[in-house]
């Protein structure tokens, strides 16, 4: 299958972003002049936009525009734990909402974040996750179509870490995570029972198997009020 138009405008920013058309803190045009430029609604533009906001290349700044992202400084976590056994660990039930689940051509991101090869196919699914029927964060979940062979859809959307290692004897080993401050937008505001404007941690993510193969690309939007990363050293 090939990608979505939006991923595909996605891939041809991120390439002139790449190439130097616009450095670190250049803003780019208006979402109306690139919806003209590729032919596209300001629909799929902002869809497109929006992908590159939530990994972190592009950033808004409220009546000011969109420009390319600065590096932000980084903090290391350690240990991947998957979001079930985080929420069980303090003793909440946890229950996910699947808003899309789709087999399909990687983003030259997540290809580049997963390791892939040309003509590798990706799951990118979005769910909602929930702690005892209260919704924590919003997540856009990549993962190598060869890592969930065999793997039914409850048991990738329930909880994808348990089944890896229950039925395919893989066991997550690492990560590496930038989190970030950010404002909720109408869409995740929505999704999450919060105000279009409320604060959200942003977390990107890519996991790993123990032989060093990464499994998932993951960018997740935290209720900021809901939620809290802790550090230990």
């Amino acid at each position: 299958m090939g990608s979505p138009v939006y991923i595909q405008i996605h891939n041809e920013i991120k390439r002139k972003i790449e190439a130097g058309k616009w450095a670190v803190g250049d803003r780019i045009p208006s979402e109306r002049e690139l919806a003209v430029q590729f032919n596209v609604s300001r629909m799929t533009l902002r869809q497109a936009i929006q992908t590159l906001v939530d990994e972190g290349i592009l950033e808004r700044f409220v009546g000011s525009g969109t420009f390319v992202a600065n590096q932000k400084v980084q903090e290391k976590m350690s240990g991947v734990t998957g979001f079930s056994d985080v929420m069980l660990a303090q003793g909440k039930q946890p229950s996910s909402k699947t808003i899309s689940y789709h087999m399909m051509s990687p983003s030259l991101s997540e290809a580049e974040k997963l390791k892939l090869k040309d003509g590798d196919q990706v799951l990118r699914m979005e769910r909602v996750r929930y702690g005892d029927d209260v919704p924590i964060s919003f997540e856009v979940a990549t993962i190598p179509a060869s890592i969930i062979e065999g793997l039914s859809k409850p048991e990738v959307t329930d909880s994808l870490y348990r089944a890896l290692e229950t039925k395919r004897n893989l066991q997550p080993g690492r990560a590496k995570q930038n989190v970030s401050a950010s404002l909720a937008s109408e869409r995740v505001a929505e999704l999450l029972d919060i105000k279009r404007g409320d604060a959200i941690l942003r977390l990107r993510q890519v996991s790993y198997l123990q032989d060093g193969q990464p499994f998932e690309y993951v960018r997740t939007q935290y209720v900021g009020e809901r939620f809290e990363f802790y550090l230990e050293k």
